[in-house]
């Protein structure tokens, strides 16, 4: 596929999803010939596509964070995972999460993230457990977690759990 070949997929893939730039490149590496003219073409696609408006990291990654944090009441390190994940740049990830998340109460977000997943208070250890995974899974420091169950007076030893998911965690 030439340059302008690869420009026309980049509008039509950005105007289904948003995406970082280097999402972009890996769609547009596997149309693109193989070897320098494929790479060129790439590059002068690119290229056009920043120029136009159409791509731009700054904004992808302050977009993707307000939705995940609004809509999904996801925690920074959820986010940040999936920034990373996507490419964007660690500075920039950085400086994102620190405008978007720098203010947040991470336990109310917490507890809004339970609530519209529809957790309640435990039960037994096997729903406690199943409840720190959820919060670990959604970004959300051991801390915070901590509080809010010993809020719901779940017994110390249900607790002791946490530290396994979150060891799991941070392997991943």
């Amino acid at each position: 596929m030439n340059e302008d070949g690869l420009y026309e997929y980049g509008v039509k893939s950005l105007g289904r999803q948003m995406r970082s730039e280097a999402e972009l490149r890996r769609l547009m590496e596997k149309r693109a010939e193989p070897g320098e003219r494929g790479e060129a073409a790439i590059a002068a696609a690119m290229k056009r596509l920043t120029e136009h408006g159409y791509l731009d990291d700054v904004a992808f990654a302050e977009t993707y964070a307000r939705l995940r944090q609004q809509n999904e009441k996801l925690g920074e390190r959820r986010v940040r995972q999936d920034l990373k994940q996507k490419g964007v740049h660690g500075d920039l990830i950085a400086e994102t999460l620190e405008a978007r998340y720098g203010q947040t109460n991470e336990e109310a977000l917490a507890r809004e993230h339970l609530a519209r997943r529809r957790l309640h208070k435990p039960e037994n250890e096997k729903e406690t457990a199943r409840i720190m995974r959820r919060l670990v899974g959604a970004g959300f420091s051991t801390g915070v977690i901590y509080k809010i169950l010993r809020q719901w007076d779940v017994p110390d030893e249900a607790l002791a759990a946490l530290e396994n998911l979150e060891e799991e965690a941070g392997e991943e």
